[in-house]
């Protein structure tokens, strides 16, 4: 059986009142198979998403509802980000191991 995570949407209400996301760039560190990136992807002015794992991100990309110019998928590792610093105005890491 799988584990349901956060069925009463709890995680992204916390991050909506931890900090304001509207016209930002946003980095989400563990994206997985974009589950939560979906359900913020409309408030950042561009969100990246990056996993190691190749198999979720494509998982992630193939699930993307609506064309969504600013929002990218890509695999890279939380330990060694492929961005120049200051590229983003926040990093998101929650629901990763």
């Amino acid at each position: 059986m799988k584990p349901i995570r956060d069925p009463e949407g709890a995680e992204l209400g916390h991050l909506v009142a931890a900090c304001e996301l509207d016209g930002k760039v946003v980095l989400e560190i563990g994206c997985g198979d974009g589950k939560f990136t979906r359900q913020y992807a409309g408030m950042p002015a561009r969100l990246v998403g990056i996993d190691p794992e190749l198999n979720d991100l494509r998982v992630a990309k193939k699930r993307k509802i609506r064309p969504k110019p600013h929002l990218f998928f890509s695999q890279a590792k939380g330990e060694k980000l492929p961005f120049p610093a200051g590229s983003f105005d926040i990093a998101i890491l929650a629901s990763s191991l």
